[in-house]
């Protein structure tokens, strides 16, 4: 799952270069939107402009899918831009085109939220509504949440503590991004769990595979080979435990002694499992989160809500959702999949 979220003239220049380009893509989607939906401002009375991490990653490929479902729904124009690196200023380009360009709101789940805070708050000087979904940012309207901090972090401990069994081992934490909020936030909250209430388990070391295939397949293999007695990863990025499990069935020596879980995609995950080198991952469902993200945008535009604790609003098909405490919306629990059920999903 996605996720991390300057010196010399020459990254000056690449970043000009960045933002030329965001400026081109939002442009050009004022005629026909990336992605976009039928919808018009006549319409649905808004626009909304989403802003994954990193284009071309499956988790946020898959929430995409769930946002524009429900801005289709709405009547919303709809359009999807970001970066296809995961530096930490590597949105500001496309926040900067969406004020611009007159979106009502923008959706992002940042990849390093103080990174992208000032222009989030030009956003919301400019009468833009901002709502950070995957990864809350303190400059936003509302944040949608996949999960609780404890939630995410006691599902897997608890996976990997019934896997060592009382016996208990050595075992790694394999990241996404160093920046990543959400993700530095579960690290945090397992090592604080396993510490409390898990004294057989002892943590070895803290990996980062920065949201990139090679870097993430890169940093399992060195955990797998530097840790002698190392028995368990924990994942909790999409493309961290995809990759692990990748490494895992490229080294058939590893197999049956380093136990991988995580938070992974089923279509990604599907095969490591029905194979047996992954016995159990976890996650939600990410097209729903793009979903609610969507509904949230439309409900602060609209007036419903301005984000404040005990507002509600109707997100379609998800039901009734309450703003909780610091702006922050639920989607729900940590599922768990296996054989018995990966096949039944396709993002």
């Amino acid at each position: 799952m996605n996720f991390t979220f300057n010196k010399s003239s020459r990254r000056r220049a690449a970043t000009i270069a960045v933002a030329i380009a965001a400026a081109s893509v939002l442009l050009a989607g004022c005629a026909a939107p990336t992605g976009g939906s039928t919808g018009t401002d006549a319409a649905g009375g808004g626009s909304l402009t989403v802003i994954p991490k990193s284009l071309g990653n499956k988790y946020f490929e898959a929430s995409d899918k769930g946002a524009k479902a429900a801005a289709d729904e709405l009547g919303l124009d709809f359009s999807e831009v970001g970066p296809t690196s995961t530096g930490s200023a590597d949105q500001v380009p496309f926040i900067q085109t969406a004020i611009q360009t007159g979106q009502k709101a923008i959706a992002i789940a940042a990849n390093d939220p103080a990174a992208v805070c000032n222009d989030l708050k030009a956003a919301q000087d400019a009468g833009v509504k901002v709502v950070a979904f995957d990864t809350d940012t303190d400059c936003r309207d509302i944040f949608i949440n996949q999960a609780t901090v404890d939630g995410i972090a006691q599902g897997l401990v608890d996976l990997t503590a019934a896997h060592l069994g009382a016996e208990g081992g050595t075992i790694a934490i394999l990241s996404g991004g160093a920046n990543a909020a959400n993700l530095n936030a579960w690290v945090n909250a397992m090592t604080a769990l396993i510490k409390a209430e898990h004294p057989e388990i002892t943590i070895a070391q803290v990996a980062y595979g920065e949201d990139v295939d090679q870097k993430a397949y890169q940093a399992a293999q060195g955990l797998m080979q530097s840790i002698p007695d190392l028995k368990a990863i924990i994942a909790p990025d999409t493309v961290s435990v995809k990759e692990a499990a990748h490494y895992l069935s490229d080294t058939p020596q590893f197999q049956g002694k380093v136990w991988v879980t995580g938070l992974g995609l089923p279509s990604e995950m599907a095969t490591y499992v029905t194979s047996g080198i992954i016995e159990q991952f976890g996650l939600w469902n990410p097209e729903d989160l793009g979903f609610l993200a969507t509904y949230a945008a439309d409900a602060l535009v609209q007036g419903t809500i301005t984000g404040k604790e005990g507002d509600t609003f109707t997100a379609g098909k998800l039901g009734e959702f309450t703003v909780g405490a610091g702006g922050e919306v639920v989607l729900g629990p940590m599922f768990v999949f296996d054989k018995s059920n990966v096949g039944d999903f396709s993002f």
